[in-house]
């Protein structure tokens, strides 16, 4: 049975992962467009960046600061701006932030099973075990341990 318990270990409390993860994300931006494009439509959703187009944003986007980067992943996290996420963020539970932390390939080096949704990834995860972690509208099983 793979362990349904989270497979990494963080040695970083959440604030500073985020900062990691934010540059990380600005030089992503401030790349070629198969890398910048994920990155500025979350910029764009987020709407840290007023009323640009994508094209505008993806032309602009040297202009793009980590201050922007920081409040779009406050903003995915629920808060109102980076100011108020870094004052609370570290009292949250580490899984709220896993999606983040997938997307930051902190989960590389497990197996992965997708699933369409959450509801679906519960009933494969009670037969044979995955830590799961929300990403968007799907769910991804993280495999660790022995099968």
């Amino acid at each position: 049975m793979w362990s349904t318990a989270n497979p990494s270990r963080f040695d970083l409390s959440h604030v500073e992962f985020l900062r990691h993860h934010a540059r990380r994300l600005l030089r992503a931006a401030h790349a070629d467009a198969s890398r910048a494009l994920p990155v500025l439509r979350r910029i764009k959703a987020a709407s840290v960046v007023p009323a640009h187009t994508l094209a505008e944003l993806f032309a602009a986007r040297e202009e793009i600061r980590l201050k922007h980067v920081l409040n779009m992943l406050a903003a995915e996290l629920g808060y109102r701006d980076w100011a108020t996420c870094k004052r609370d963020v570290d009292t949250r539970p580490t899984a709220e932030l896993d999606a983040l932390r997938f997307d930051a390939g902190c989960f590389a080096d497990f197996a992965t099973n997708w699933f369409p949704d959450h509801g679906t990834a519960r009933v494969w995860q009670a037969e044979h075990g995955g830590y799961l972690v929300r990403y968007g509208t799907q769910t991804v099983a993280i495999l660790h341990g022995t099968p």
